[in-house]
């Protein structure tokens, strides 16, 4: 087992990204080109992956690799003494969202088939060859377009992929993860401020990740207007060509349905029990009690990532403006990957 040469490449990585995003020359020279031109290619074959969005996700895991946090994850598993090939179908829906999966094997003394999502196929590879360089060449993985030889594995889609996978897999220890998303409660005394947070919750990366917000739950008494003034740190997100065509569709048919809607022309709040909300609208409701929203919430577990509101609720809650920021020990569907490798 090599875990402390892994952790140390992973320590250096930390460190050779946030040079990289500090614009520190001495450090990176050559290589700063090569990751400028990965970052360009990516958001000109996937226009959601614009270059702000990948950095934002490479400055996340900059900070989460220091050598506390990850022993800290670390002294709460076991490492396994025989390696197994554990089988990775990695999602593509935000920049570097299989990256979690990959480190957890590859730290559980496993070893990775890593199967990439199309829409996501630059960045990891890069960040696994610098890992691998740092680490002394001590971290396994290899890139696959079929599983084969796996002896777990683990796996991301959609709600309607995830049935195929699950009888695909049937035979075999799995994770097969599927469709989440997440909410937030307010109180009605949030400051400016808390909701501006809010408000990062929602747009970053467009809203398309499991832990974006997209179902807000307010008082009766709530002013609506409240939200799109709060909001206007993210109205240039609607010169974005996709986001602006999902905008401009969603709005045309709850027109053309006579459907209420309020709306601040880059994003719509829409009175609705729903839970997913389409991409640019943001499902609310109103609630006289506080048991009604819990009540809510514990009978849509299955499918909430996460919920952003104040501790003080006692919601099992993360605070406003940290939704995109999951620890190490935050794993997808809840399910903790680490543990599930134990048993490989």
């Amino acid at each position: 087992m090599n875990t402390e040469n892994q952790v140390l490449g992973l320590i250096k990585l930390s460190d050779y990204i946030k040079a990289f995003l500090a614009k520190k020359p001495e450090y990176h020279n050559e290589d700063d080109a090569d990751i400028e031109l990965l970052l360009k290619r990516s958001e000109i074959e996937n226009p959601w992956f614009t270059i702000d969005n990948q950095k934002f996700a490479l400055q996340q895991w900059a900070d989460l690799l220091t050598e506390d946090n990850i022993k800290k994850w670390l002294k709460n598993y076991s490492i396994s003494k025989v390696s197994k090939r554990v089988g990775l179908i990695l999602a593509g829906n935000i920049p570097l969202v299989g990256f979690h999966d990959v480190v957890s094997v590859v730290l559980s003394n496993h070893i990775p088939l890593v199967k990439l999502s199309s829409k996501d196929k630059y960045l990891i590879p890069f960040l696994l060859k610098k890992w691998k360089e740092f680490s002394e060449d001590h971290v396994p993985f290899e890139f696959v377009e079929k599983l084969e030889n796996f002896d777990a594995v683990i796996a991301t889609g959609s709600n309607n992929t995830a049935r195929y996978l699950e009888y695909y897999f049937k035979n075999h220890l799995s994770i097969i993860r599927k469709n989440r998303t997440s909410v937030a409660v307010l109180k009605g005394d949030e400051s400016d401020e808390e909701l501006q947070l809010l408000a990062k919750d929602i747009f970053q990366y467009f809203g398309l990740g499991c832990r974006n917000v997209t179902r807000i739950f307010i008082p009766e008494d709530f002013v609506i207007d409240r939200l799109f003034e709060n909001f206007l740190g993210y109205q240039d997100i609607i010169n974005h060509n996709k986001y602006a065509n999902n905008y401009d569709y969603n709005r045309a048919v709850y027109l053309l349905n006579q459907e209420k809607f309020w709306d601040n022309n880059f994003v719509m709040l829409k009175e609705d029990d729903k839970l997913f909300s389409p991409l640019s609208v943001i499902n609310f409701s109103r609630y006289e009690s506080l048991e009604d929203v819990k009540n809510f919430i514990a009978e849509n577990e299955a499918n909430i990532q996460c919920v952003v509101a104040k501790e003080e609720l006692e919601l099992n809650t993360i605070s406003f403006g940290e939704a995109q920021n999951p620890g190490l020990d935050t794993y997808a569907d809840n399910v903790d990957t680490m543990k599930f490798l134990e048993l490989v």
